[in-house]
């Protein structure tokens, strides 16, 4: 059976170079990075030769650095230590935003009472900067929180404006940069981003390992308690192999970025024509500006083919996603398609299709035939 994959906005294929580069660190770089001997030397070494990496393509200082295990540890400690170490009494976001941040806004507001507030959302997934602006004229400390690629519609946030608007009201801005980080450029010197996160395996890297920038002069405590790697911000022995898998992922992704963005961005038009040649009454869901790895398209079908769609197209070998609702199987719309879509639009299936270069137009082909003949029997 032919296998296609095109779910990679939840996790990517490693890139060959990167596993390559892993077994070498796996193999050459063995010691504990804190040693003081040879052995440990060489492995702090390629760890801040690594760090010097991506701080030289997102355009930031070494210093501003810190490795994670990835999205959820670093939106975790960013919005905590916003409250606990900055003196946060707010909390500025939206409800499109990935789990990883609403679940953790929710319980903080319990454990610590703040105030959290949830910005308008355009039909499109955008934010409401008008609303935005609103929101910050209230005299409170505040922690603007927005993903810069949402993970379900690819809408785009504009950084550089978002940026703007919570400088000039005192607010700190916190970005989940994880559907960005390796797909859209990314300069740190230009935007007055506070803290931003990234996850390697979303960028063709290693699962299990990730970076938090924290912009310089900001002062966060430990996460966790322990030795002081990481400056003490981030206890515990770094995982050399997967950071160093991390930085050539990262480079790889930056040197190769026009190349890969054209390319992904004609097999996600082709995509679109054969759709719409297909289905005429598809619908694209979020900004048709939307990032180019993400397209979220609703797929009018008889009611009794929905529930089974997913597994209709898994069963040819498609690997596709419905968003967050695929987490639980439920056949309900995300929370994501919840805030945009009419009731009318929620009653019919939405797919998100997420791409990579890895991906061919002759696996759009495939894909769109027995989509056509799944509903068509």
């Amino acid at each position: 059976m032919k296998k296609v994959y095109f779910d990679n906005a939840a996790t990517s294929p490693i890139d060959p170079r990167v596993i390559q580069e892993v077994n070498l660190a796996m193999a050459d770089d063995f010691g504990n990075p804190s040693s003081l001997h040879a052995f440990g030397r060489q492995a702090k070494s390629r760890l801040e030769l690594a760090r010097k990496t991506i701080a030289k393509y997102c355009k930031a200082s070494a210093a501003e650095i810190v490795f994670t295990s990835g999205g959820t540890e670093g939106n975790n400690w960013v919005l905590l230590a916003a409250i606990r170490d900055l003196g946060i009494k707010r909390i500025i976001s939206s409800k499109i935003e990935h789990h990883a941040v609403i679940h953790v806004l929710e319980n903080l507001k319990k454990e610590y009472n703040i105030q959290l507030d949830f910005v308008k959302i355009l039909s499109d997934g955008s934010v409401d900067h008008t609303d935005l602006v609103r929101l910050l004229a209230q005299d409170i400390p505040t922690l603007v929180s927005f993903m810069h690629v949402n993970n379900e519609i690819g809408t785009v946030l504009d950084l550089a404006k978002t940026s703007r608007i919570c400088q000039q009201h005192q607010a700190y801005f916190h970005s989940d940069m994880v559907q960005s980080v390796g797909k859209l450029p990314i300069d740190f010197s230009a935007i007055a981003v506070d803290f931003a996160v990234a996850s390697a395996h979303k960028f063709h890297g290693p699962k299990g390992v990730g970076f938090v920038y924290i912009k310089k002069g900001i002062a966060l405590k430990s996460m966790l308690y322990g030795g002081e790697q990481e400056k003490g911000l981030r206890p515990g022995t770094e995982a050399v192999p997967s950071v160093v898998g991390m930085a050539k992922a990262f480079e790889l992704a930056n040197t190769e970025l026009n190349e890969h963005t054209q390319q992904i961005s004609e097999l996600k038009a082709y995509t679109i024509a054969n759709l719409t040649k297909h289905f005429p009454a598809c619908k694209v869901n979020g900004s048709p500006a939307g990032i180019h790895t993400i397209l979220n398209v609703q797929i009018p079908c008889a009611t009794h083919k929905q529930d089974m769609l997913l597994f209709a197209l898994d069963m040819q070998g498609i690997a596709v996603s419905r968003g967050s609702a695929c987490q639980s199987g439920s056949p309900k719309p995300s929370h994501v398609l919840a805030e945009i879509l009419s009731d009318e639009e929620k009653l019919q299936p939405s797919l998100r299709i997420s791409f990579s270069h890895f991906n061919t137009k002759e696996e759009v082909d495939y894909f769109v035939e027995k989509l056509d003949k799944i509903l068509s029997d």
